[in-house]
């Protein structure tokens, strides 16, 4: 990755906005959408910055002068300028899915928000207050770490009771845990590789490493594969996995 996502928090926060002109105007309005409210340079509290100045000597000027008191700063247009950049995003609330390109395309960023939006149902959100109001009701099903997430992933598996894609999933929350199984199916899966490259990988065999919860693995598989399994998954270099390779699902990655 080039840069590491996170989400601030920002309400009630200052943030200062240099500048006067609509791109300003659009990161006030992003700020203050974001609970944020927007300052002008010298306040003394502020953490974070944008500049968004046309001309290019004063906009290095007021990235220096807020660089130099420590603020994170964005440069409107300037990625070279920049300690973070904006993303391109869908709303769901509290749902935010956030697309960046590290400021090489503004462009690539918005045509996949759009893609998205339209992929994504309107009352995503909902299903995300549901799960949380039911965090104790599910902690309670499935009192084991492992096991409650393989049930949360099985719940919200394409085509699954809680499937995301699909709409109107908050009402499914309570009927879920009232017909969920408690058993879970231990298994291996093998998976060959045809190549080096993650995007030769199927659908299901991508599905599949995400939700492992260990790889066995011989020498020669890249670590561009082995990244797309689950980041808390084991990952565990050998010749052949053991006969009783552990709970879950387990697998195992050939080279090519």
């Amino acid at each position: 990755m080039h840069s590491l996502p996170i989400f601030l928090t920002l309400t009630g926060q200052p943030v200062v906005v240099i500048g006067d002109g609509a791109i300003a105007g659009a990161k006030r309005r992003l700020v203050e959408r974001a609970g944020g409210v927007p300052v002008g340079e010298d306040d003394p509290h502020a953490r974070i910055g944008f500049v968004a100045i046309g001309d290019d000597q004063a906009a290095e000027a007021a990235a220096a002068r807020l660089r130099a008191r420590g603020l994170l700063i964005n440069v409107a247009d300037r990625p070279a300028l920049c300690d973070f950049t904006l993303p391109a995003i869908v709303d769901r609330d509290p749902v935010l899915v956030a697309i960046g390109t590290g400021g090489r395309s503004a462009g690539l960023a918005k045509a996949l928000r759009q893609r998205f939006e339209a992929l994504l149902p309107a009352d995503l959100g909902r299903l995300a207050d549901a799960l949380f109001a039911a965090r104790a009701a599910i902690r309670t099903r499935w009192a084991d770490a492992d096991a409650r997430r393989r049930a949360i992933d099985a719940g919200l598996a394409e085509d699954g009771p809680l499937d995301p894609l699909r709409a109107g999933g908050a009402a499914g929350v309570t009927p879920w845990l009232d017909a969920a199984d408690d058993a879970t199916a231990d298994r291996l899966v093998h998976i060959r590789l045809r190549s080096a490259d993650p995007d030769d990988l199927t659908l299901a065999e991508a599905r599949l490493l995400g939700q492992a919860d260990r790889v066995f693995h011989r020498p020669g598989v890249p670590a561009a594969i082995l990244a797309r399994a689950r980041a808390d998954a084991d990952r565990i270099g050998c010749g052949a996995p053991p006969a009783m390779p552990g709970s879950g699902l387990s697998i195992d990655l050939d080279p090519v």
